[in-house]
């Protein structure tokens, strides 16, 4: 295994999210940000593969020149490189034009065997950009990983589904996105906060990655947010009282009466 590329997205800490009413997507300059829980898991499988057969680790991402400040937690936690896709013209982008954007990246990237991202991003709970890339890349993918083995170039996938799990093989090169049950992550080093300083972080544009601009960004986006809105809150007036059965009785009476 030569190459293992890792797709990060820096996130709003999730009690700082802000929206932007005039686009409707979400405010992150200047906002307080992590890089997405899920995503430091497939760093931290990343490493762990790295440490077991040698192969080097890829970080890459997507947004604002701010994001180099993950790419430099990337650094500190032991990643060998790190690259951010960062253009005006990415900016507002859905699953689909991220997805697009992130493949173009990867393909400047020659020799990985294989990518990992996490399952889902907090800010948006989509779980679609990392099978966008494979499709965009045209490779196997396998999603929702617990465990991820590796053996005579072939890749072996404990994989949750809803009643247990299921093992799946795959040829690399291949997308894996993983849970959080897969690993805990490991705390940046002395050593690795230091070499993240002076970290250097390749920043490719539109023109780097050879990218149609009808294809990244918001104006790349099939998926357009109309209207952003709070539910109003319906509260019931009835309140049940008395002896336990007695209102037993009453609550199934008017559940019955609701048809629920």
């Amino acid at each position: 295994m030569k190459n293992i590329i890792v797709c990060i997205k820096q996130v709003p800490d999730t009690d700082k999210v802000q929206i932007n009413r005039e686009t409707n997507t979400l405010i992150r300059e200047g906002v307080p940000s992590i890089i997405n829980p899920f995503d430091e898991n497939a760093l931290e499988a990343a490493l762990q593969l790295k440490e077991k057969f040698g192969a080097r680790v890829i970080v890459v991402s997507m947004g604002p020149p701010q994001v180099k400040d993950a790419l430099r937690q990337a650094v500190a936690m032991g990643a060998d490189e790190v690259v951010l896709a960062s253009d005006r013209s990415f900016a507002g982008a859905d699953t689909w034009a991220t997805s697009y954007t992130l493949a173009q990246a990867i393909k400047e990237i020659e020799n990985y065997d294989l990518i990992i991202c996490g399952k889902q991003a907090i800010d948006g709970d989509t779980a679609q950009v990392g099978p966008g890339i494979a499709e965009f890349l045209d490779i196997p993918q396998i999603t929702f990983a617990q465990e991820i083995g590796y053996e005579e170039n072939r890749l072996k996938v404990k994989r949750v589904i809803e009643n247990g799990y299921e093992e799946i093989e795959t040829e690399l090169p291949a997308v894996v996105t993983v849970t959080k049950e897969i690993n805990e992550p490991r705390y940046p080093s002395l050593k690795g906060k230091m070499k993240a300083k002076s970290a250097e972080i390749t920043v490719w544009d539109t023109e780097d990655l050879e990218a149609d601009e009808n294809k990244t960004g918001l104006n790349g986006s099939p998926t357009k947010v109309v209207k952003i809105f709070t539910p109003p809150v319906k509260a019931s007036n009835e309140i049940f009282t008395g002896d336990p059965s007695e209102t037993a009785a009453k609550l199934a009476g008017k559940l019955k009466e609701l048809k629920i």
